[in-house]
């Protein structure tokens, strides 16, 4: 009896994990150890996907180990790795584990560029594993028992998790074989027979049978639950898989239903309820008969069938001689009751004892996007911080530069450089002069050129790409079912607009900086020169000697101190702001635990403001402390002035000092300006070449996918009929006559149908009469009697044997059969030939014929009818037609 259903596994296409996600590695950590660490546990993932995937499993314990440590593993890497068609894109193909295909072509396959695709493939392969593993127990110990009932449950759950997970994550049509219907279906299955594992448990426990019945009955339940979402399924009897598990699971119903009613009667002998035992025992033995009359080549339930009889033999004689008791109505007898002892184990990984992430110190790619996005937000802070303060340094030394400060105040000789502008020019001298800065300039546009050919050549493989997908979509149209390559490119070519504003704003602002150096140029040579030529180009002026000591000289030289105070102090700020550092991972890793989500923005915003806070009230200080300087310098400036001696000399001179002030600090700022971009050019590069790989990798997985996708076509057009259907002619479509006997009767046991159904017209019309077989005679029925009163009138579908009154089995499914053809009932088997054979006659070889069942008070086959008379039972032609077998 004990027959279990088990689900065959899924194939999978070899995948290499090791090139692309090692590449993602060796792109997003520095080399050094950890980036070390990481490739290699991709290279041991990779290996524990061909061993779970690339090699045919046994049903043990140790295979479905390695299945649950790679879903397992599959799950942890997940949030690590950012999986999708236009990030870190890889393929995955999988073959429909029911789907066998067909002469023309393979079997159904579906690939797809998600990880929660091979996630749910290598859960239904679980599932799968194990559903066999408890098919292969042993049902007689304990332990075989309980490893059943484990795996069943867990098959149970497996199942039931894809059901509810499969259509997000795949976000389209799946196969048949993981949609919804199909894996809910087979979980109810398990769940069903986990139920019966317990049932026989109790029984081999030897448990109240008011237990045993209550656990037969809710495994009755869970097996008509399981038929009835097969029957609603019109798609699933479409797989020869539910063809042979449909009369299993209508069995099985029977079966379990019979054994509750079984031990309810043991139960109501107990109570001396011996009508109501009677009652059970007959509702039993008519199940088990409905089992062996329409399943028995499926389950056999011959020990049960003795078993059943012997009991209401025994309880029928001893109520007919000593009870008396009245044998109620299977209708009127109380429900069983019902125990649920089993259920679907819950998925929630790791599912596997032995599992250890591989990339356990790798953050999630949540947490790596924040850490970037924080990371950009800290640059805006420091670089606001330090901008202003720039930008004020620079006001200052203009306003100076303005009034000629401090060389005014060093000048009063009038023949002399001042010390201050001597100073520039050693500076200017220092960091390269002229030549350092046409070299930077001559450089910009040669990095500029290369990072427009490296992003125009990016952009320039998505165009191919999405035009040769456009073609082909417009010649398969519905066919090609992959997401559109313009859809997919939309966050590709956001980020490629992106670069390309960047270096738009990138090349106005070197055209700002050559017009500065355009400038300035002039009095930049000048400051370049030795000293005597700087002397010589300097105007001279009247004696000021008379100012050296006085007060107003003396109070200016003091502020200007304290502006170089104030500017040496920016320097040192600047540098505390740029050192300081914060690890922000814990607090990102630490709200994901916690809210399974990061706000970014929040979290980052105040940090950013508890770290910084304080600088940028330091920064505001300097700031309004330079106010008030250059506001006490003009003043003082003002004065100085009108005690200086005026004249064209003295103005002339004072102007080239000015303009040399000035030259030296736009000089620093050129020269700080074309290092910068520089940096900008060649960090942009880097950062482009990564996104040439990012659409590279892209672009050749969609290749990948795309001549998967045109191969299945290709497949799918081959098996397509080259021409539509029509009708054949009827006289075109009569079978050959058998040589060797008579047309075998239809093999197919048909229920008896109601008066409106057989009142409905041949779909089919009866092929025209035959001659006589040579090899069949009369006088072979010789041995049958003559006088058997005719059953009825002839139809056109007799049945052989009529189904008992009680069956409780569940209807038969409807089989989308070819029109013109009968509906195959739930035991048909359109494989098992053996069945029905008849002995080896002469001439008749294994003929395919029903067994003929005696029932009580019919007759057996009659004799040769008269002539001109046809055979009764067989199925007749119109009248204007010829019988189908020859008048004897």
């Amino acid at each position: 009896m004990a027959t279990f259903i088990s689900v065959p596994l899924k194939k999978s296409s070899e995948v290499d994990l090791t090139k692309p996600l090692s590449k993602f590695v060796t792109a997003t950590y520095p080399a050094g150890e950890e980036q070390g660490e990481y490739i290699r546990a991709v290279e041991e993932l990779n290996k524990l996907r061909r061993n779970a995937l690339g090699r045919p499993l046994d049903k043990h314990e140790s295979c479905l180990e390695i299945l649950l440590r790679y879903y397992d593993q599959l799950c942890a890497v997940e949030p690590k790795f950012p999986f999708s068609e236009n990030q870190l894109c890889l393929t995955f193909t999988w073959k429909d584990a029911f789907d066998k295909g067909s002469l023309f072509g393979g079997s159904v396959k579906l690939a797809l560029a998600s990880l929660g695709y091979e996630k749910t493939c290598v859960l239904f392969n679980a599932a799968a594993l194990a559903s066999q593993i408890a098919s292969e127990q042993n049902l007689d110990n304990d332990e075989g028992l309980k490893a059943a009932a484990k795996y069943y449950q867990l098959a149970s759950g497996a199942f039931g998790h894809i059901k509810d997970t499969v259509l997000s994550a795949l976000n389209r049509e799946p196969t048949m074989d993981i949609s919804p219907e199909t894996v809910g279906t087979l979980s109810l299955i398990m769940l069903a027979q986990a139920q019966e594992v317990f049932f026989l448990k109790a029984t081999s426990d030897k448990m109240k049978d008011a237990v045993i019945a209550k656990l037969a009955n809710q495994a009755a339940d869970f097996y008509g639950d399981a038929f009835k979402q097969c029957q609603y399924k019109d798609n699933l009897p479409k797989y020869f898989y539910f063809q042979e598990v449909l009369p299993v699971l209508a069995a099985k119903h029977c079966i379990m239903q019979a054994n509750a009613e079984l031990h309810q009667s043991i139960l109501a002998k107990q109570k001396k309820r011996f009508g109501e035992e009677i009652a059970r025992l007959q509702h039993a033995a008519e199940l088990v008969k409905t089992v062996a009359s329409r399943y028995d080549e499926y389950v056999s339930v011959k020990d049960l069938s003795e078993k059943i009889n012997r009991a209401l033999t025994a309880a029928k004689k001893d109520n007919d001689f000593i009870y008396h008791d009245r044998v109620p109505e299977v209708k009127d007898l109380e429900h069983i009751g019902k125990a649920t002892l089993v259920k679907a184990t819950a998925i929630t990984p790791p599912l596997s004892q032995k599992f250890t992430d591989l990339f356990e110190k790798m953050v999630p790619t949540a947490v790596q996007q924040s850490m970037s996005i924080y990371s950009q937000r800290k640059a805006e802070t420091v670089n606001r911080l330090v901008g202003t303060m720039r930008e004020a340094t620079n006001l200052c030394n203009g306003v100076l530069a303005s009034l000629n400060l401090p060389a005014a105040l060093e000048d009063l000789s009038g023949d002399s450089i001042p010390q201050s502008i001597a100073g520039k020019a050693r500076a200017v001298v220092q960091l390269g002069g002229l030549q350092s800065i046409e070299q930077l300039i001559k450089d910009l546009p040669e990095l500029l050129t290369r990072n427009r050919e490296i992003l125009d050549e990016s952009l320039k493989m998505l165009d191919n790409e999405e035009t040769t997908d456009n073609e082909l979509r417009t010649k398969f149209n519905q066919r090609w079912n992959r997401t559109p390559s313009g859809d997919l490119y939309k966050p590709l070519r956001a980020e490629g607009t992106n670069f390309s504003n960047v270096l738009d704003k990138a090349v106005q602002a070197d055209q700002v900086v050559r017009d500065r150096y355009n400038t300035h140029c002039e009095m930049i040579t000048l400051l370049c020169k030795p000293e005597n030529e700087l002397n010589a180009a300097i105007p001279s002026a009247n004696p000021t000697k008379t100012l050296q000591g006085s007060e107003v000289v003396n109070v200016l030289r003091s502020q200007l101190v304290q502006l170089d105070e104030m500017k040496k102090e920016r320097e040192t700020l600047e540098g505390e702001i740029k050192a300081v550092t914060f690890d922000m991972s814990t607090t990102f890793l630490t709200a994901l635990a916690q809210d399974g989500a990061i706000n970014e923005e929040q979290l980052s915003l105040s940090q950013l403001d508890q770290l910084y806070g304080a600088y940028n009230q330091r920064v505001q200080a300097t700031i309004r402390t330079q106010e008030e300087l250059l506001g006490q310098v003009q003043t003082s400036h003002q004065e100085f002035s009108s005690l200086k001696q005026s004249n064209t000399e003295a103005n002339q001179r004072e102007e080239v000092l000015k303009k040399l002030a000035s030259a030296h600090d736009s000089y620093v700022e050129i020269s700080n300006n074309l290092r910068e971009g520089t940096k900008f050019y060649n960090d942009l590069t880097e950062i482009l070449l990564k996104f040439q790989n990012k659409c590279s990798d892209i672009v050749f997985a969609r290749k990948t996918e795309r001549d998967e996708l045109l191969k299945d076509l290709q497949q799918s057009i081959a098996r397509e009929p080259s021409a539509p259907s029509f009708n054949i002619p009827a006289y075109q479509s009569t079978p050959a006559a058998p040589a060797g006997g008579p047309t075998p009767a239809p093999r197919t046991v048909f229920t008896q149908q109601p008066q409106h159904a057989q009142q409905e017209p041949q779909a089919k019309p009866m092929p025209p009469a035959r001659p006589p077989p040579p090899s069949f005679t009369p006088q072979a029925a010789s041995t049958i009697p003559t006088n058997a009163p005719a059953t009825g009138p002839p139809s056109s579908n007799p049945p052989p044997l009529a189904p008992p009154s009680q069956a409780q089995g569940p209807p038969y499914p409807s089989y989308q059969g070819y029109p013109g053809y009968f509906q195959m009932p739930m035991g048909y088997n359109p494989y098992a030939y053996g069945q029905y054979n008849m002995p080896n006659m002469p001439n008749m070889p294994n003929m395919p014929y029903m067994q003929y069942q005696q029932t009580p008070g019919q007759g057996g086959y009659p004799a040769a009818p008269p002539a001109g008379q046809p055979y009764p039972g067989y199925p007749q032609q119109p009248p204007q037609q010829q019988p189908y077998y020859p008048q004897q």
